[in-house]
């Protein structure tokens, strides 16, 4: 999780303190696993400060993994945005990757909590995915638009798109070994960004289903 360090006052800092042992413990032992006062004693703050910020535990989950959410969505669409064309996918997998395997903290609590909470699942489809599909699938119609892709609905490829990137985001841990060499990743990239470009049928002269 990204945390500001320029301009903070007293009060932002403890909150960012107590955020980065949040992201750490939760990854680490699971929401349920980690006490409130796992959490003071990891930011080096009293417990009661937990309370002067955060009304309790699972606010700061929500905050902790919507923001989370927020940036790893931000920084790929950013990445949609600078892409040199609209083929470019495997460069955008490869760098999203990488960044994700540096996060591996956030992105723990980012997918996994978020299964067993429903009200964080839902403030997170509410305020981050949906949003995020919108701004994709806004993309992948301008790319239509100019024939780059076939005609089809926009916003279903904006959803395959985000699902594979988000499969891309945690191979290190499911999908490859936890070793995965520069080369495994570039691969991997490779052939998801080759799947969601031309699919996985073979081409017509090569048989029939």
């Amino acid at each position: 999780m990204k945390v500001l360090t320029k301009l903070q006052t007293p009060e932002t800092q403890t909150r960012s303190k107590i955020l980065q042992a949040a992201q750490k413990l939760f990854a680490k032992y699971g929401y349920d696993g980690t006490t409130t006062r796992d959490l003071a004693k990891q930011a080096g703050v009293a417990e009661s400060a937990l309370y002067h910020h955060f009304t309790n535990k699972k606010a700061i989950l929500i905050e902790l993994a919507t923001t989370g959410w927020v940036e790893i969505l931000t920084d790929l669409l950013t990445e949609l945005s600078e892409m040199s064309s609209y083929k470019a996918v495997a460069q955008v997998m490869r760098r999203r990757m990488l960044n994700i395997s540096r996060n591996a903290d956030m992105m723990k609590v980012c997918f996994l909590e978020a299964q067993f909470h429903p009200e964080l699942r839902d403030k997170i489809q509410s305020e981050v995915i949906g949003k995020m599909t919108d701004v994709a699938e806004a993309f992948f119609a301008t790319a239509m638009e100019r024939g780059v892709y076939r005609q089809m609905s926009p916003k279903l490829v904006a959803r395959v798109f985000l699902g594979m990137f988000a499969i891309a985001g945690f191979s290190q841990k499911t999908l490859l070994d936890s070793d995965t060499s520069p080369q495994a990743m570039q691969e991997m990239a490779e052939g998801l960004a080759d799947i969601f470009l031309n699919g996985v049928l073979a081409s017509q002269e090569g048989g029939k289903c």
